[in-house]
C-alpha cells in the first residue's frame, strides 16, 4: 500500500500561485484526514476478501486501479497521455522503475497483512519518514539538522533492537519502509512534470501485464475466487481499485492545500490505525518487549515531527521579515 509520506510531497502536481487560504487549509487537511483513515482501515478490508489469496488480491488492485484512473482520464480529456507515454522512453523507463517499487510495497504490505503480520506492517509505514531522511542524507547528499540527527539515531537504535526481539531481521518492515522510500526519492526527481493521476496511472499500466498473468495462472490452477462465491466476493474484489485509487487522489488533493508538515503529521494516522486493527480486531499478539521497541520508534517520530514544526514556524517567520524588510 503506497502510503505517501512527506518525504514523498514533493511529487504532488504543483504548488498552489499563493498561499491557500484557510478554507483551503481545513477542506485540504479534510482530504488528507479521509486519505490516511482509509489507507489505514486496509487490513480489515484485506481480511474480508478471504479465502482470496494475497496474489488474487494484489492483481485486482493492480487491474481495477488502472481501469478506474483510465476512465477519470477519459472524462477529463486526457487519455491520450497513456499513448504518449509508450511513445517517451525515458518517461516509460521511469515509470516501469517507480512501477517495479509500488509493486514491491504492495506485495510485501499484502502478503503480510493476509497472513497475520499487520504489526510488522504498520511498523514498516512508522519508520518510513526516517527511511526518508536517511536517504536523503545518503544519496541527495542533504545536511541533517541535530534534532533530525537524533530521531536517526534513535530509529536505527529501534531497528536494532526490534531486530534482536523477533529474532530475525524485520525484512517485512524494513522492505516496505525501503520500497516506499526509494519510491519517495524517485517520485522527487521526476517533480511536477506529472499529475499524481497520471503518474499513478503510469504505474498501473507497466504492473497490468503481469497483474492479467497471474490471474490467468491463478485461474488455470484453480485458486482463483473472482466468480463462484457470490456477488458481494465480486464486488469487493472490483472495490479493491476503488480503495487504492481514491485515497491516492484525496491525498493529491490535499497535498496542494496544507503546509507539507501537516502532511507529514497526518501521515502517521495510517499505521497507528494499522497497529490498532492487528492488535484489537485481527487478534494479533504484542508482547510487552515489542511495544517497547515501537515506543523508541515513536519517540524519533516525535523528535521529527516537533522538529519540523518549529522549522515551519522559523521559516515563516523569516518569509515575513524578509516581506517586512521589502516594503
Amino acid at each position: 500500500m503506497p502510503v505517501p509520506s512527506a518525504g514523498s510531497v514533493a511529487s504532488r502536481p504543483s504548488d498552489p500561485p499563493s498561499a491557500p487560504d484557510e478554507a483551503e487549509v481545513r477542506r485540504g487537511t479534510g482530504y488528507g484526514v479521509l486519505a490516511y483513515l482509509v489507507w489505514g482501515a486496509l487490513p480489515l478490508y484485506f481480511a474480508v476478501l478471504k479465502p482470496a489469496t494475497a496474489w488474487e488480491v494484489l492483481a485486482h488492485r493492480v487491474v481495477w486501479s488502472l481501469l478506474l484512473c483510465v476512465l477519470v482520464l477519459a472524462l477529463a480529456r486526457q487519455a491520450r497521455w497513456v499513448l504518449d507515454m509508450f511513445r517517451d522512453r525515458r518517461l516509460l523507463l521511469t515509470m516501469t522503475a517507480a512501477g517495479a517499487l509500488i509493486a514491491t510495497n504492495w506485495t510485501v504490505y499484502t502478503v503480510a497483512v493476509m497472513s497475520g503480520h499487520v504489526t510488522e506492517a504498520a511498523l514498516g509505514y512508522f519508520l518510513n519518514p526516517l527511511v526518508t531522511v536517511a536517504i536523503g542524507v545518503l544519496v541527495l547528499r542533504e545536511r541533517l539538522r541535530p534534532a533530525q540527527w537524533v530521531a536517526v539515531g534513535t530509529g536505527l537504535v529501534a531497528g536494532v533492537y526490534l531486530t534482536v526481539d523477533y529474532g530475525t531481521v524485520p525484512w517485512i518492515s524494513l522492505t516496505l519502509a525501503l520500497s516506499f522510500g526509494t519510491y519517495g526519492l524517485l517520485k522527487k526527481r521526476i517533480g511536477s512534470s506529472l499529475s499524481a493521476l497520471q503518474s499513478f496511472t503510469g504505474e498501473t499500466v507497466v504492473m497490468t501485464p503481469l497483474a492479467i498473468a497471474l490471474l490467468v495462472w491463478l485461474g488455470v490452477t484453480g485458486q482463483a475466487t473472482f466468480v463462484g462465491l457470490g456477488p458481494g466476493h465480486t464486488t469487493l474484489l472490483v472495490g479493491t481499485g476503488i480503495i487504492t485509487a481514491v485515497p491516492l487522489l484525496l491525498f493529491a488533493a490535499a497535498a496542494t492545500r496544507v503546509p507539507l508538515v501537516t502532511i507529514g503529521l497526518l501521515q502517521f494516522i495510517a499505521p497507528v490505525l494499522q497497529l490498532l486493527c492487528g492488535v484489537l480486531v485481527l487478534g494479533e499478539v504484542m508482547p510487552p518487549s515489542r511495544w517497547l521497541g515501537f515506543a523508541l520508534v515513536w519517540v524519533a517520530l516525535t523528535v521529527l515531527s516537533v522538529d519540523s514544526v518549529l522549522s515551519a514556524g522559523r521559516s515563516r517567520r523569516l518569509a515575513r521579515a524578509a516581506e517586512g524588510a521589502a516594503i
